[in-house]
């Protein structure tokens, strides 16, 4: 903490855990988020290093130094109290991934508001609930942004939110991204370039205990009330910031850091908007999707700013290794050193192809496991340290302890798959979920006992010890009385040469308990031989079955053109 971090008041108590689940980190500390973040860069003389590359979707680019985000982050705060947003008020943020995201949630910290970023692609209802649960004042959005080279709206989703409900709302503050027309309300609705943009650049960040809320930040697909996770300031921020800097051997004088991620999720808090600025790195923020304006984007920008690392998805690679190596390899990405993936475990098969025709077989890759509740990565290996193993997380980080236990909480022998489980607190561990003490402590300490922090993940240890995380328990199987895992599973499936995406649910069976489905996408030379369906799916069967053990092998295999995704692309499974 101290290495990472400036404090305002030093603080004497590391760690209270005499009330558990309730932890408190660093808690007669004082620093600020934002003076951490943009601030100390500029006094330490770095002012001019580039914080922030801002690629648009049209193909318009900002950039800004830490002289010019400490400017921009200091114009917003003064704007945000003249709207009457004091310490401890909530601010909601529903924005494109564009750079007044950042620099709004870095306001909100610099005054001690509680920033509350809502995923631009979420639907009116699920803003009103969001800003009803946490009382938001404020609602920083933009007029709209651009989606596959066509101008989107996002006020008028915010309109409707309002008019369904919460009230709590005082402003609306709207930046102009696409100038498309948009519906204005006199006294609620202010422009950001008639308000932030004409405030003070002068603004001096005040002190917040280590315990004040930072954001709140709800799950996705929850049903009925949201889940807002509470995160706290002085555990998060030392925790982002050891985290983002050992995960990616970050060198901030030369390296240009790219997490393709979007701002609401928990990735984009930490190793976009807090992370890499704490480390004084040089980032890529990009508005876009991978294949607009053609498939080979995301190496264009990676060429363009010499990308060093790029922090991604699973189901990203696995869509671009659908689109064939010939695209990448029109392209230098000759600056990539390291490579990471985050969102869910990635199969093998992915994991080879990035490294093969990404990284060029020269680039470690950190395969991590981590939560929204959890703040930060927990589980990864370390570049230059860990001897990977493609499709593992391998190692709880230094000071996370992880066990794998079974149903009563008893350890595991290695080779044996159970429960994931965290025995010891961690600093950017939730604090709560907001306003539902209790809801928290059912929801994550109740399966074992109010010290064991549990997951909601299933995995096992290899013969090394070494951790493979199997999805959610609803993904782990009992076929036969055997466990399987749908990621393991789909792995196999995706390693058949016809196959590139794959995903797995379980169905009732009268014999086995439960039987293996499986839906898979082939491969665009697959679909182009057109084989007969039966025979393939027939031979994909055998493969699992050769793969895992015939116990694995799906009952059907269904081959579909496309498979259902959450918001966040993962996957969705059903079991039935």
């Amino acid at each position: 903490a101290k290495r990472f971090l400036h404090w305002d008041k030093e603080f004497t108590q590391t760690l209270d855990w005499t009330n558990p689940p309730f932890a408190k980190w660093f808690e007669d500390g004082e620093l600020n988020a934002a003076y951490n973040a943009v601030d100390r860069h500029v006094e330490a003389g770095n002012g001019d290093r580039v914080a922030i590359y801002f690629e648009g979707e049209p193909g318009d680019s900002r950039t800004y130094t830490y002289r010019d985000l400490k400017d921009e982050v200091s114009k917003a705060a003064n704007a945000f109290q003249e709207l009457g947003i004091e310490k401890g008020d909530r601010v909601a943020v529903y924005l494109p991934m564009i750079p007044e995201a950042v620099i709004t949630m870095l306001a909100c910290a610099r005054i001690g508001a509680v920033h509350s970023v809502i995923f631009g692609g979420f639907s009116a209802d699920a803003i009103r609930s969001r800003v009803e649960d946490g009382a938001a004042k404020l609602i920083v959005t933009a007029d709209g942004s651009y989606r596959r080279g066509q101008p989107t709206q996002l006020k008028p989703t915010v309109d409707k939110a309002l008019s369904k409900g919460a009230e709590s709302i005082e402003h609306v503050l709207v930046v102009k991204r696409n100038g498309e027309d948009v519906a204005w309300t006199e006294g609620r609705d202010v422009w950001w370039h008639e308000t932030v943009d004409k405030a003070s650049a002068e603004h001096t960040p005040q002190p917040n205990n280590a315990e004040d809320p930072l954001f709140i930040l709800y799950t996705s697909g929850t049903t009925g009330k949201p889940k807002g996770i509470l995160h706290t300031t002085g555990g998060y921020l030392t925790h982002a910031a050891y985290t983002h800097y050992n995960v990616f051997d970050i060198k901030p004088d030369t390296d240009v850091y790219w997490c393709t991620a979007d701002v609401g999720w928990v990735t984009g808090h930490t190793y976009i908007t807090y992370g890499p600025l704490l480390n004084g790195s040089s980032q890529v923020i990009y508005e876009g999707t991978p294949n607009s304006p053609h498939r080979g984007r995301f190496w264009e920008i990676v060429d363009k700013y010499g990308v060093t690392i790029m922090y991604t998805s699973p189901t990203a690679i696995r869509t671009m290794m659908k689109w064939g190596e010939e695209i990448p390899a029109q392209y230098r990405l000759d600056s990539l050193r390291l490579l990471g993936t985050v969102g869910e475990a990635i199969n093998p098969e992915a994991w080879l192809w990035f490294h093969r025709v990404i990284g060029k077989e020269r680039c470690p890759i950190v395969d991590t496991w981590w939560q929204t509740e959890t703040g930060g990565i927990m589980i990864s290996q370390l570049p230059g340290v860990t001897v990977a193993k493609p499709g593992s997380a391998q190692h709880a980080l230094p000071g996370i302890h992880a066990q794998v236990v079974d149903d009563s909480g008893e350890k595991l022998p290695n080779g044996e798959s159970g429960l994931l489980v965290l025995t010891q607190p961690w600093p950017s561990m939730l604090r709560t979920i907001w306003g539902d003490d209790q809801r928290f402590v059912d929801t994550y300490w109740s399966r074992f006992d109010e010290k064991t922090y549990f997951a909601g993940d299933g995995a096992k240890r290899d013969e090394d010890g070494d951790i493979w995380v199997l999805g959610r328990v609803d993904d782990v199987m009992n076929v036969s009385g055997h466990r399987l895992s749908t990621p393991e599973i789909e792995s196999a499936l995706v390693s058949h040469d016809s196959v590139v995406e794959a995903a797995v649910v379980g169905a009732t069976d009268e014999t086995t308990g439960q039987a293996v489905i499986a839906f898979v996408i082939l491969s665009d030379d697959a679909t182009a031989e057109g084989r007969d369906q039966e025979d393939l799916a027939a031979e994909i069967r055998a493969h699992v079955g050769e793969e895992i053990s015939p116990i694995a092998k799906p009952k059907k295999v269904l081959i579909v053109p496309e498979l259902p995704k959450t918001r966040s692309g993962k996957i969705m499974r059903r079991q039935s």
